[in-house]
């Protein structure tokens, strides 16, 4: 951008030495990392402060920096009410400088995988260009749109929350044209208390749109709560015939069509649906859907296969471990019950659930042991803490409970032989990655 862009976006006050107005700069909001040219925008924290360290920025070759107070120093300074709000001016100035179609996807599980399948589907006719991992929060979406080539046609946005407010304010700046709610559950509701203020949160997201589409998971909740005036699309698993089903293969019929995913798991089946939706308003044809649905491949952590060698044979590792809730760890279990014999589940502790965090893990137990096509034959591991609580409640197959993940891999290195799967589930704070690198070590 150049300087005057700056001025213009955030309606800053200039003060200090002249400049070349018509510059072009970078912004850059680490000293650590900061280049000759650059334009320091110092953001600020609960236990960090980048306006300490505008001097180095400068020193280190920046051009000038926005700052909040005065500052006795002979350099251009752009002075703001606040940097991360000028930081989100900034992105929405360059938002619509470039004025590509903006897709923003949020959700209590799957939005990053919902994100990866729009992606996919919309690369085969537009350049697109997607959040970055899961940077979903103010900083993250200010740094996807900075790091978007000039060229993009396509925007695709995760966004995420933790409380009430935070989607609302990723809208503002985004102006989405299409937004898409992967469904409501019960994540983060140890901060928002109930599924209908996280429906709130999530809602937010087409506070802002300037697009006619919206496009949900066929949830009540979600219907009864969003308050939108434009064209509104729901789907469910029950809209699908599903065709063909393995670990890491899917073939399903959607609307007259036939679908493929190199990836298992109907909650991917599900997750893609809202993909279909978005490459139809914007315009591609079937077939463009469908090669963009088969070139997607699940990212780490995500319904990623991988092998392992335990005695010197290899056993299928479906590793789901990024994050976990009581509704995505229901579908997790639905789906291997329904499409896959020949399996051990590892099953971890959920996250952020509050005060009744306990009755959730004991839940999930109670609807494991009510499931009527569980094979009697197969394990049920927990791991954790809370994670005990599913095992306890569960009679009808055989299960194991072990409080660390090198016991757990213990007990599985000497009991797992082909052809047995190993699924995993928990929340990412388990790190259940490391049962990975246990059974191969």
């Amino acid at each position: 951008m150049k300087i005057r862009e700056l001025i213009e976006a955030t309606k800053s006050e200039v003060s200090g030495r002249n400049i070349n107005l018509d510059m072009d700069v970078t912004i850059s909001t680490d000293t650590r990392t900061i280049k000759k040219g650059d334009f320091y925008l110092p953001l600020k924290g609960a236990s960090f402060d980048g306006e300490k360290f505008i001097e180095q920025a400068l020193e280190k070759g920046a051009v000038g920096s926005f700052c909040t107070t005065e500052h006795d120093i002979n350099a251009f300074l752009l002075k703001v009410p606040d940097t991360l709000t000028a930081y989100l001016q900034l992105a929405n100035y360059r938002r619509n400088k470039l004025n590509p179609a903006v897709v923003a996807i949020t959700g209590s599980s799957g939005k990053t995988t919902t994100k990866e399948l729009a992606a996919s589907v919309l690369g085969e006719k537009f350049k697109t260009f997607k959040t970055p991992l899961n940077h979903n929060n103010e900083i993250g979406f200010c740094q996807t749109v900075f790091e978007a080539p000039d060229d993009t046609e396509v925007l695709v946005l995760e966004m995420g929350m933790r409380g009430l407010g935070e989607i609302e304010l990723l809208s503002k700046y985004a102006e989405p044209d299409i937004t898409i709610i992967a469904n409501v559950g019960t994540a983060h509701i140890g901060r928002l208390g109930s599924r209908e203020n996280i429906a709130k949160a999530k809602c937010e997201i087409v506070k802002y749109q300037r697009g006619k589409t919206f496009i949900a998971h066929d949830d009540e909740l979600i219907k009864n709560t969003v308050e939108f005036d434009g064209e509104k699309i729901y789907y469910s698993l029950k809209d699908v015939e599903i065709i063909e089903k393995s670990a890491h293969y899917s073939k399903f019929h959607y609307q007259g069509n036939e679908y493929e995913l190199n990836v298992g798991g109907d909650y991917n089946i599900e997750n893609a649906l809202s993909a279909i939706n978005t490459g139809i308003k914007l315009g591609l044809t079937i077939e463009q859907i469908q090669n963009g649905l088969k070139k997607y491949q699940p990212i780490e952590k995500r319904w990623e296969g991988v092998g392992v060698n335990i005695n010197g044979k290899t056993i299928d590792v479906i590793n789901d471990s990024y994050n976990a809730n009581p509704e995505s760890m229901r579908v997790f279990v639905d789906t291997i019950f329904e499409h896959y014999k020949d399996y051990a589940l590892v099953l971890g502790d959920m996250g952020e659930l509050g005060e009744n965090e306990v009755k959730y893990h004991s839940d999930l137990g109670r609807y494991i042991n009510n499931k009527s096509n569980i094979k009697k034959n197969e394990k049920i591991i927990s791991i954790g803490t809370l994670s005990k609580n599913i095992t306890d409640a569960i009679t009808n197959c055989e299960t194991h409970h072990f409080d660390t993940i090198e016991e757990g891999v213990n007990y599985l290195k000497n009991n797992i032989t082909p052809p047995t799967t190993l699924f995993l589930k928990a929340s990412r704070s388990m790190k259940f990655e490391n049962i990975i690198s246990g059974l191969n070590g």
